[in-house]
């Protein structure tokens, strides 16, 4: 046989053999990755994205507070009518231009109290208008709303883990599993109206 057949019948050398072996294998990784990329956009064409309607955007400067339930529910706030120690009023933002109450956005909610100035701490007071005190209604734990009061102590209670936060106090931990402090809400008062004289003085929700 000549040396020319002996040669065509060779056995692959190792070398030869590897570089091969890496091309393929290369070529397969691309597959994958092209694949894997592929698949990644479209799961991120399938997430829905969170609209933003005029009823969920974010509380804003100059927001009308209004009452969030009840019979005076999407009115103004009339600091007048609340009453000196009693239990907080749960209230949305209105946007002043087009009256529309934000209230499907569960971080714009409200807890409007009024307290006596004397006994607001300095920090508290700054933010505070004529006794009036505002906070985020989400609890930090796990998010729900606090709703409960204690009149003897002057506490805001969240019902759900009994939570308790001292609204004198920029809402200080007093007790339960709360990491921190619900966030204050700046406002100020005209025309019998409660405003958000700025936005929340740090995020408000439930710690994640």
């Amino acid at each position: 046989m000549s040396d020319h057949a002996n040669h065509d019948h060779d056995p692959e050398t190792p070398e030869a053999h590897a570089s091969r072996r890496a091309i393929l294998q290369a070529a397969i990784g691309a597959g994958v990755g092209a694949t894997l990329l592929s698949t990644l956009y479209i799961g991120a064409g399938l997430i829905p994205k969170k609209e933003v309607t005029p009823e969920t955007e974010p509380l804003a400067k100059g927001d009308i507070l209004v009452y969030g339930d009840g019979p005076k529910k999407g009115q103004p706030v009339n600091p007048a009518n609340l009453g000196l120690g009693e239990q907080q009023t749960v209230a949305y933002p209105m946007n002043p231009k087009t009256r529309v109450v934000k209230d499907k956005e569960a971080n714009n909610t409200v807890l409007l109290l009024k307290l006596d100035p004397a006994s607001l701490d300095a920090e508290t007071a700054k933010s505070a208008a004529e006794g009036v005190v505002a906070y985020s209604a989400v609890c930090k734990h796990l998010g729900c709303i606090v709703s409960n009061w204690d009149k003897a102590a002057q506490i805001l209670v969240c019902p759900c883990h009994q939570g308790r936060y001292d609204p004198k106090q920029s809402a200080k931990v007093v007790g339960g599993p709360p990491p921190k402090p619900v966030p204050q809400l700046p406002i100020k008062i005209e025309g019998g109206q409660i405003l958000a004289a700025a936005g929340f003085l740090a995020k408000p929700g439930k710690e994640v």
